[in-house]
């Protein structure tokens, strides 16, 4: 099996199909492609009609979205337990999930995940009510199960798969959170898979000026 991923320090979406491997210690191979060149298209080209990374290519299977490829490793790899095994708590992760799959646009285009980077934007009101939904769900989910595992269900789920990219992003950004939602934060980028992403991420310095928003930092 293996997962083709893009450069590791802009690309949320290879970090997810990344770290339901990682994180649940399945054994893959890793394929990393630098972004919007003619060998990563041509690539890409070979298992998805999509254009875009992640791709998971497990034998005859080609998996090229990463929430896909989380459902389709929960079935193959994990038995179910990628999610809650209360049906009510699955019901919940799979809602944030698609939440964060498909919603916070105006995070996305404004806080673009930039790990090596400590930049400042003026985010816009539609960008602070996303943040302030992120701290709502982080919040109330650690108050509910911070002393049964740290992760948004006590265990770690797909759906904190599908937040961690917004932990890096809220580093880069300087976003400050409350409380209980730092602590959740912190507790992501301490676990053993995102650090080893990010310490990853630091051999590529190659730049993608469309996700270099704002000005640095100094």
């Amino acid at each position: 099996m293996k997962l083709i991923i893009a450069n590791k320090n802009y690309s949320t979406w290879s970090l997810r199909g990344w770290l339901v491997l990682r994180g649940f210690d399945i054994a893959f191979d890793e394929v990393e492609l630098e972004l919007f060149t003619e060998s990563f298209y041509a690539e890409i080209a070979k298992h998805s009609g999509a254009a875009k990374v992640p791709v998971l290519v497990d034998g005859p299977i080609e998996v090229w979205d990463s929430l896909a490829i989380c459902e389709y490793v929960n079935d193959q790899y994990l038995g179910g337990k990628g999610w809650p095994g209360d049906i009510a708590q699955r019901a919940k992760a799979r809602a944030f999930s698609a939440e964060m799959h498909s919603g916070f646009q105006a995070l996305r285009n404004e806080m673009p995940m930039n790990i090596r980077g400590r930049r400042k934007i003026s985010p816009s009101e539609a960008c602070l009510k996303d943040v302030a939904r992120i701290d709502e769900i982080w919040a109330g989910q650690r108050q509910e199960f911070g002393n049964k595992g740290g992760w948004l269900f006590g265990e770690f789920s797909i759906a904190d798969v599908m937040y961690a990219p917004v932990v890096l992003r809220f580093i880069t950004y300087g976003v400050a959170l409350s409380p209980d939602a730092q602590a959740y934060a912190d507790h992501v980028l301490n676990s053993a898979a995102v650090q080893q992403w990010v310490n990853e991420s630091k051999s590529d310095t190659s730049v993608v000026a469309e996700d270099e928003a704002g000005t640095e930092i100094s």
